[in-house]
């Protein structure tokens, strides 16, 4: 499948939104305890699957804004792509769905902070709080927005 122009452009929006959501919420979109609210995007990939780009390259670039360095960009990247390949592998059911990046985040992210961030709080501690700040941007806002995306699934995603 070839991409096209309009492709392209919806990938790069969902990068974009990411991104900027990402950035204008800084306080609470970085460090151990942390709620990404453009998580909530990551509902995506249960519509169509070129979210999953967009939500890569939006990471990406919310983590090379974010001051965490080159283990944030990398592994808080790649870690965003694994969740919504999976994301979109079991998007029949979004609520299985959506695990996936709260599982993925609280594991692969929770446990680079602890050796990123030079306190003492431990690994589990981590873990739970980047786990609990995902669970609430995949299922608090990600699931209720997609009652809103299911309205509109036709109109928005039928014609890409």
């Amino acid at each position: 499948m070839r991409p096209t122009t309009k492709k392209i452009v919806y990938s790069a929006l969902i990068a974009a939104i990411y991104a900027v959501l990402t950035y204008l919420l800084q306080p609470i979109s970085y460090g151990a305890v942390q709620c990404r609210i453009s998580e909530a995007l990551t509902i995506l990939p249960i519509y169509t699957n070129l979210s999953i780009p967009g939500l890569f390259i939006g990471c990406l670039v919310a983590n090379i804004l974010g001051g965490y360095g080159i283990w944030d960009i990398v592994l808080g990247s790649l870690t965003t792509l694994l969740a919504a390949i999976f994301t979109y592998i079991f998007r029949k059911n979004k609520y299985i769905a959506m695990i996936f990046p709260v599982v993925f985040n609280a594991l692969i992210v929770g446990s680079y902070l602890t050796f990123l961030s030079y306190t003492s709080i431990g690994l589990v501690y981590n873990i739970l709080t980047v786990g609990l700040g995902q669970f609430v941007a995949c299922y608090i806002i990600g699931i209720p927005f997609s009652v809103i995306l299911d309205k509109y699934k036709d109109k928005i995603f039928n014609n890409l």
